[in-house]
């Protein structure tokens, strides 16, 4: 027996990569008249909502709604409240997926009895650069993104915390509740920490992968990862718990830290100075020799080097100012 599934997919002004990620979408090998597509428009200006509507006009699974929040966990529970499948699968319009990417998450899901389940996110760029394939490389590198085995890669099924994009039962929203609101970030990751503190499963699979295309300039980049590290802060304020994130989302922010109160210290006493040399210098020799490994034709050694000094400094002072809003925000 076929199983019904819903698509549930936010955006806004994705003109750059809504064509290619519906092509994948609708080219999938699941049969049309067991899905629906929900496409969740957030008041898009850029002429993303042209593109939807011409292939809505084609393809009659396709369902638009619209988002005037603007907020992408608003536009997830719009998508979950309206699907009428068994299983709920949430995706990003900055990704492509294989063509038997809905039936093999399926597949996956009901063999492993599992509530939520996900596949590897390979990172990739449109546009070949020495700066944009350093962002690559960082991204898929364990220095640069820690033990998240769905962008390092993983060689067996795995029970994990989180798993980007996930293929959930629908049951599992009225056991946890829906995305919470209140997070701009994070809200993948929230949800999937209440689904396992009610003692469900979520399992990686490796047999299948998505395709994420990264930022590719270091201004967006950056902003990217100061407002995740920002997020992680928050998110443990409007979550109220302090294991709504995994402790590997505050090592940049440790790290930053490392360097901060030493240096200011040393107002007091300028023997604190030297703990800050010698993070900085022992920083820098190791993403020095991970660079070299790194480096391949079309990039270099300094791309890939000050793509990881901006992953790590923009995502531990997006962390640091997180903590003074947290304190603005209790004063207030």
């Amino acid at each position: 027996m076929m199983i019904k599934i819903s698509i549930v997919i936010p955006c806004r002004n994705e003109v750059k990569y809504i064509f290619d990620f519906l092509n994948s979408v609708i080219e999938n090998d699941y049969p049309k008249e067991y899905m629906e597509i929900f496409i969740i428009d957030g008041e898009s200006t850029d002429g993303t909502l042209k593109i939807i509507e011409e292939f809505k006009r084609r393809n009659s699974t396709i369902k638009i709604l619209f988002n005037k929040k603007k907020t992408v966990p608003y536009a997830l529970n719009m998508g979950i409240k309206a699907a009428s499948g068994d299983y709920i699968i949430r995706l990003d319009v900055h990704t492509r997926i294989p063509q038997n990417y809905f039936s093999e998450l399926i597949n996956s899901a009901q063999n492993l009895n599992a509530d939520n389940v996900g596949t590897i996110c390979l990172t990739d760029i449109k546009n070949k650069n020495s700066r944009s394939i350093a962002i690559k490389k960082v991204l898929s590198n364990q220095f640069g993104v820690g033990n998240s085995y769905f962008r390092i890669g993983s060689d067996r099924i795995r029970e994990v915390d989180t798993v980007p994009f996930g293929c959930f039962k629908k049951e599992v929203f009225e056991k946890v509740g829906l995305f919470n609101e209140n997070l701009e970030r994070n809200q993948d990751i929230e949800l999937n920490k209440r689904i396992k503190r009610v003692g469900g499963a979520i399992f990686l699979i490796p047999n299948i992968y998505s395709i994420y295309f990264a930022r590719e300039e270091y201004l967006p980049f950056a902003k990217n990862n100061f407002a995740t590290g920002m997020w992680n802060i928050l998110t443990i304020y409007l979550s109220k718990r302090m294991d709504s994130i995994s402790l590997r989302h505050f090592i940049p922010l440790i790290f930053i830290l490392s360097i901060v109160i030493p240096l200011f210290l040393s107002i007091y006493n300028l023997t604190f100075i030297l703990i800050s040399f010698f993070v900085i210098i022992v920083y820098v020799l190791f993403i020095f020799f991970i660079s070299l490994k790194l480096n391949e034709k079309g990039t270099s050694i300094l791309s890939i080097i000050m793509t990881f000094v901006i992953l790590h400094f923009s995502y531990g002072f997006g962390s640091l100012v997180g903590i003074f809003k947290i304190n603005f925000l209790f004063k207030q």
